[in-house]
């Protein structure tokens, strides 16, 4: 009988052990990086990616649902900070904003947790009815799109966001060029005059959807661009995304399923 609660204290031990071993210590300063606005922007940018898979833990290293971080992210008072681990995957945790951290750290992670849980909730659900034309003339539909992987870009032409990535972009549907299972489309709220003078100086290798500013509006509600959209074959959205960087991921997983 001793033997045998031994046996199980010993394996209840190693159990924890392995899991505290997953994932330590901070990778920067949780202090240190709310000194400057321009610090924390920087690492957030780079190395934190709340559009993709996480293991989300909270204040107490608790692990929470990854809605439940964005939530908080959204309305309470937290920055994120990735942990070093031992393993493939990305942890990150909740840590308290310092009250003497500048206060333009909390607003931004509020509109970035918002924007982030808000893109989430639409994670599964079916992309709005649309029935569009391309500068080419060339009609897209729901029905017509079903079978293939279908990226969207939503912009418009003076996001100086949504330019800056052109060059990425077009790289990526360079590289996908030879899977006709997968379309690249954009839909931008200009009108197909202003398009065509700017995309001859400025190229886009997507299909090009003018005057779609009511649509992104009101059927996809979107107040961020870029916003980058994956669907599934079956027309499902399976990613909201903020950025080339996340869609690139994104993608790729997407893409081998």
């Amino acid at each position: 009988m001793q033997k045998s609660i031994f046996s199980i204290i010993t394996f209840l031990i190693f159990s924890l052990s392995i899991a505290q071993t997953q994932y330590r210590n901070p990778e920067v300063d949780p202090i240190q990086i709310q000194k400057a606005y321009t610090d924390w922007s920087a690492y957030q940018s780079k190395n934190i990616m709340l559009s993709g898979d996480f293991i989300a833990l909270d204040p107490l290293s608790a692990a929470i649902s990854k809605e439940s971080f964005l939530n908080q992210l959204a309305n309470g008072n937290f920055i994120p900070i990735r942990l070093k681990s031992e393993d493939s995957k990305y942890y990150y945790k909740l840590f308290e904003i310092q009250p003497n951290s500048d206060t333009s750290i909390k607003a931004t992670i509020n509109q970035i947790g918002f924007d982030a849980h808000k893109n989430f909730e639409m994670e599964g659900t079916p992309f709005p009815k649309f029935s569009f034309k391309d500068l080419n003339g060339n009609l897209i539909t729901n029905e017509s799109m079903k079978g293939k992987i279908i990226v969207i870009k939503c912009w418009y032409i003076h996001c100086t966001p949504c330019i800056k990535e052109f060059p990425q972009v077009n790289k990526l549907a360079d590289e996908y060029k030879d899977r006709k299972d997968i379309l690249f489309i954009s839909l931008a709220e200009d009108s197909p005059e202003k398009l065509k003078a700017f995309l001859t100086k400025r190229p886009l290798k997507y299909s090009v959807v003018p005057n779609m500013k009511v649509y992104m509006n009101e059927a996809l509600q979107l107040n961020s661009f870029p916003t980058h959209f994956i669907l599934n074959k079956d027309g499902m959205i399976a990613k909201v995304l903020p950025n080339f960087e996340s869609l690139e991921v994104a993608l790729e997983k997407e893409s081998k399923l």
